[in-house]
């Protein structure tokens, strides 16, 4: 059997877990900065929590089609 010259399972779970994190971090103020966006556009706090349930789903689907209609009135 080989060794892994230097390359150890230790420092890549360290480097996704650090990517997972990050990527999280990101998606939670991507739903927030999209409830705020939409209270502050004069939609109701109804709109504004769907929105927020639909981007904790589907984050990625969710803010493009948030993009899309958020202009809209």
């Amino acid at each position: 059997m080989l060794p892994f010259d230097g390359f150890s399972l230790g420092g890549l779970f360290a480097f996704f877990f650090v990517i997972s994190a990050v990527l999280f971090i990101i998606h939670i103020a991507v739903c927030v900065w999209a409830y705020r966006d939409s209270r502050n556009k004069g939609r109701s706090q109804e709109f504004a929590l769907i929105v927020l349930i639909g981007l904790l789903f589907f984050p990625l689907m969710g803010l493009i089609i948030y993009l899309l209609i958020r202009n809209q009135k």
